[in-house]
């Protein structure tokens, strides 16, 4: 798991057929003392995250599979958003 903050949505007209109907974000990793860590990914997101969130995180593959009930090279999903952490 990881802490990550939502810098926006992801849209696009050619997408893996198991992401169709899923809203996707862009997601900025942050390491232990909150500063950016590596590139932003693209995370599923059911949990209805907005722009400036931040957001517990888990790039457990299998897990995203149960969630979505398919197969999808997907790894990222949002798994919470923290109380009191938010800046909406």
């Amino acid at each position: 798991m990881q802490l990550g903050t939502v810098k926006g949505t992801a849209t696009s007209t050619v997408k893996h057929p198991s992401f169709e109907g899923e809203r996707l974000l862009v997601v900025q990793l942050e390491a232990k003392d909150g500063r950016p860590e590596g590139e932003p990914v693209l995370v599923f997101d059911r949990l209805g995250a907005r722009k400036g969130d931040r957001v517990l995180l888990t790039n457990d593959g299998a897990l995203l599979q149960e969630l979505l009930g398919r197969d999808t090279p997907g790894r990222w999903s949002i798994l919470g958003l923290p109380d009191g952490m938010n800046a909406r």
